[in-house]
């Protein structure tokens, strides 16, 4: 039985022996641009350089030494390309074969190694918002997480949540402010009892954080009662303190309930509050060798040696920024995990930080990778989101009015429906919808969330994924009442020597190439080569469907269709499963 990696395996050792020298490797075999060149071609350019030849005569040449057979079809030269064509039923029996041996499993190779990455994403604020940005943050994180352990990474998602800073301190002073008549009695829990509870108190307290931007923006009163707050926070005594920790769990509960909903799983939560104490101490530390130093009363690491400029460690004031409680981390989780490289998924804004912070524990003596992955920033069709300001479309608002459309958009599809059935079947769309949305885009391109767009059962969305594997489940369905009636039970019954279209060749060759989707996905950290290899396979099928009878042809042929449009599906299933989304079977 052939496989794909074994053709090219194959022609790169035939093209080795002929010209005397292990050159060419299965992996130099590549697609063409156009189908008509071929269905793998061979550039020949470091062929080439290695003999001493033209990379047109080295081309030509092997087209004369190459001949028809096995799986090849036949060859042709392009220009410095040797393409090559394989016999269509011998391609697709192979690729059939091999996705149905192992279904959930086609497309997991063994590139990684088993190496150790750590992955930390969703960094959020307590006492914040939890809009769109975040879920960008989310969703890529856990989609890599998924990429690389597909490509034998040993992947472990962790996640750090800012609890401390100045906007935990403007919050609480709103809240009190607003709701607890700006004073703190003995007991907190009682005092509490004052704020509305609507069931999601960490949404509610991103709303009081935006009240409390808008105010302090000419209050220097309150900004002045923010500081004292802040100080008490930091001492870790005092009502303040006590009131930081039981709003800081209302957050808490919130990205919990987030992270479920989503089906995002972390193996540790990390905050800031455990390391900003040892930061400080190590800033000392750290003064004493040389790496940082004091300059007009602050303390910075100056890199301009390294092409990095300053970076302010400790203010003027005496308040930490972000790497006293960074540098902490990052060692205690090279400790604790002893990864063979620390990935960060942090917005873009943040690179040249990210690059200061890993030259100084690289002068730290920290030798393992450390990898900022950047991404750009989630817009509304009406322009930028901004927490202070209260321009966010958050997780709550987002979630609800996707649901309130799709249960429309449903209900009026099928109303006959019962209202579970419903329920379901909306759920899997609304956050596939999140998530396809956060992933299709390259990280290093800006997003516009359009909601009106984003549900649409046509175009790049994840609701034409869904509709599309619902679709052909539906045929499935159709086709096995036929295939029980003619009794047949293993793939040996369905005779692949029928698939002689040649749009069913340009599927099964769209089949064969999902593997090296998920290398290159894994190679960039992007996952969008999945989402767009999904929907390109996704319109070979429907148009497939829409082009090639199913149904009304004889049963042997028949059914050997059903089994190629099975084995799309299971790819489907695959590579939304590595971003995260839920396949449908009924739509």
């Amino acid at each position: 039985m052939y496989s794909l990696n074994k053709i090219k395996q194959t022609i790169a050792e035939e093209v080795n022996r002929i010209v005397g020298a292990d050159i060419v490797l299965a992996e130099n075999l590549v697609y063409p641009p156009n189908a008509e060149m071929g269905d793998l071609s061979l550039p020949c350019f470091v062929l080439a350089k290695q003999l001493g030849k033209n990379p047109a005569q080295v081309a030509e040449f092997l087209v004369g030494q190459i001949k028809s057979k096995g799986a090849i079809a036949g060859v042709s030269a392009l220009g410095p390309y040797f393409n090559i064509k394989l016999v269509k039923n011998v391609l697709a029996s192979s690729v059939i074969h091999e996705i149905n041996e192992q279904k959930e499993k086609y497309g997991i190779n063994e590139s990684g190694e088993r190496q150790k990455l750590l992955i930390e994403f969703s960094n959020v604020n307590t006492h914040k918002e939890y809009h769109a940005g975040h879920l960008r943050n989310l969703c890529y994180g856990d989609a890599v997480t998924r990429i690389m352990s597909a490509n034998d990474y040993q992947a472990i998602p962790v996640s750090y949540v800012n609890d401390f800073g100045i906007h935990v301190a403007k919050t609480l002073w709103a809240l009190i402010a607003y709701y607890l008549d700006d004073k703190l009695g003995a007991d907190i829990d009682e005092d509490l009892k004052k704020v509305p509870d609507n069931g999601n108190r960490g949404a509610f307290l991103g709303g009081v954080y935006v009240k409390a931007s808008q105010e302090l923006k000419e209050n220097k009163i309150a900004k002045s009662l923010v500081e004292i707050i802040m100080k008490k926070i930091e001492s870790r005594s005092g009502q303040e303190y006590a009131l930081w920790q039981k709003t800081r769990e209302w957050s808490i509960a919130q990205f919990a309930k987030i992270y479920e909903e989503l089906g995002v799983n972390f193996i540790k939560t990390y905050y800031e509050s455990e390391f900003i104490d040892r930061g400080r101490e190590l800033v000392f530390e750290l003064l004493d060798k040389g790496i940082l130093r004091k300059s007009e009363g602050a303390v910075i690491a100056d890199l301009e040696e390294y092409g990095l400029g300053v970076l302010v460690v400790l203010r003027t004031d005496g308040t930490a920024t972000y790497p006293v409680a960074d540098i902490p981390l990052a060692m205690a989780k090279f400790k604790e995990y002893e990864p063979d490289a620390s990935i960060y998924i942090v917005d873009i804004r943040q690179a040249l930080y990210f690059k200061q912070l890993f030259q100084i524990m690289k002068l730290m003596d920290y030798k393992k990778p450390m990898i900022h992955l950047g991404y750009d920033v989630v817009k509304l069709p009406t322009g930028m989101m901004s927490s202070r300001s209260g321009n966010v479309i958050t997780y709550e608002d987002l979630k609800e009015k996707l649901i309130s459309k799709a249960s429309a958009e449903t209900v009026a599809r099928h109303p006959e429906w019962a209202k579970e059935k419903i329920d379901s079947v909306v759920n899997a769309l609304v956050k596939g919808t999140i998530k396809f949305e956060m992933l299709k885009i390259g990280q290093d391109q800006p997003i516009t969330f359009d909601m009106e767009k984003a549900l649409s059962f046509s175009g790049f969305t994840a609701a034409y994924l869904q509709y599309t594997f619902a679709r052909m489940q539906s045929i499935i369905r159709k086709d096995y009442e036929l295939s029980k009636k003619l009794e047949v039970r293993s793939e040996k019954d369905f005779n692949l020597s029928n698939l002689t279209e040649e749009k069913e060749h340009k599927l099964v060759l769209k089949l064969a190439k999902y593997p090296e989707a998920v290398k290159q996905g894994g190679k960039n950290f992007d996952p969008s080569e999945i989402a767009r290899y999904l929907f390109e396979l996704a319109q070979e099928l429907n148009d497939y469907y829409h082009s090639v009878p199913i149904l009304k042809v004889e049963a042997d042929v028949c059914l050997a269709r059903l089994q190629l449009i099975v084995s799309a599906c299971q790819i489907i299933s695959n590579g939304l499963g590595l971003l995260g989304i839920e396949t449908i079977d009924e739509m």
